[in-house]
C-alpha cells in the first residue's frame, strides 16, 4: 500500500499546499485518486512527485465540498465514484459562503463516467468505497456549521471513506470525516466483515479537546489501531490530544506513506 499526498493543508519541501485534500493511493495493483483539492495544485504537485495521474483506475470523491472536489474542473475522462448527494448547493451557516462544488452533476457527468452509490461499492477485491455512513454514536455528527440553500441544516450525509483491506486489517482513508471517525470505522467493519483496524488516515474533522475527540481516541486505543494519521481539517487542540495517546505522523504535501 502506497499513499502519496498530492494536496494537504501543510506544505512539504518545494511542494505547494492549500486548504484541501488529494491522495493518490496504490494498493494491490489498483490506483485511485481520492479527492482533488480545490484547484489544479494536485496536478502540479503530482508532476513534481513523478506521478502520472493518467494511470489512475478511478477517482473517488469523498464528499461534495469545494476543497475536495473543485480540482475536478482540471481533469476529464475515466470513472468517478461518489455519493449521489455530492452535488447539492451548500453553504456555511454563519455567513452563507458557498462551499459546494463548482461543477454541477450534469457537468461532471459530461466529463467522467459517473458512478453514484449510497451503498458500499466494491472497487476491487481489496478496496471498498463505503457509501453513506450511518450516524450511530451519540457524540458524533450532533451539530453542523453548514446549511442547504433553503436554510435547513446540512449534516453532509454524502461524506464517505475508502476501506483498504490488508492482511493486518482495514486501513481506512477519510476525506473530512464529517460522519465521525468512530461511525466511519464501525461502518467499515460491518461492510467488510473485518473487525481489525490497521490504520486510519485523512481529515478527522475534530476541532477541540472535547467529548468527541476523547471518545475517538478511546475507541482507537481500544481497537489497537496501529496507524493513526489525522490531517487536513483536524485542528491543533485535537491533534495535541492525539499526540498524548498515539505516535501520530505529520502529513505534508509531497509525503509518501508506504505500509
Amino acid at each position: 500500500m502506497k499513499i502519496s499526498i498530492l494536496t494537504d493543508n501543510n506544505p512539504g519541501g518545494n511542494i505547494g499546499a492549500e486548504h484541501g485534500l488529494s491522495y493518490y493511493v496504490e494498493h494491490e495493483g489498483t490506483k485511485i485518486l481520492i479527492d482533488t483539492g480545490q484547484s489544479d495544485l494536485f496536478l502540479r504537485n503530482a508532476l513534481l512527485m513523478g506521478i502520472d495521474l493518467k494511470e489512475r483506475d478511478l477517482i473517488i470523491l469523498s464528499h461534495g465540498h469545494f476543497d475536495h472536489g473543485n480540482g475536478l474542473a482540471h481533469l476529464s475522462g475515466g470513472r468517478l465514484l461518489c455519493h449521489p448527494g455530492c452535488f447539492v448547493k451548500r453553504y456555511r451557516t454563519v455567513d452563507h459562503t458557498y462551499i459546494g462544488l463548482k461543477n454541477s452533476r450534469d457537468e461532471i457527468a459530461e466529463k467522467f463516467d459517473l458512478i453514484l452509490s449510497k451503498d458500499p461499492y466494491r472497487v476491487s477485491d481489496s478496496i471498498l468505497f463505503l457509501g453513506e455512513i450511518p450516524r450511530i454514536t451519540d457524540f458524533e455528527s450532533q451539530q453542523t456549521a453548514f446549511s442547504f440553500e433553503d436554510g435547513t441544516a446540512d449534516y453532509v450525509m454524502d461524506d464517505s471513506a475508502v476501506a483498504l483491506q490488508t492482511d493486518k486489517g482495514l486501513f481506512v482513508i477519510t476525506g473530512c470525516g464529517h460522519a465521525g471517525v468512530v461511525n466511519t470505522l464501525e461502518h467499515a467493519k460491518k461492510s467488510t466483515g473485518e473487525q481489525r483496524i490497521f490504520g486510519i488516515m485523512g481529515g478527522f474533522h475534530l476541532k477541540k479537546r472535547d467529548r468527541q475527540t476523547i471518545e475517538t481516541i478511546h475507541y482507537l486505543g481500544k481497537n489497537r489501531v496501529e496507524h493513526v494519521i489525522p490531517s487536513h481539517c483536524t485542528a491543533l487542540p485535537a491533534l495535541e490530544a492525539f499526540t498524548e495517546r498515539f505516535h501520530i505522523l505529520s502529513v505534508k504535501t509531497g509525503d509518501t506513506f508506504t505500509f
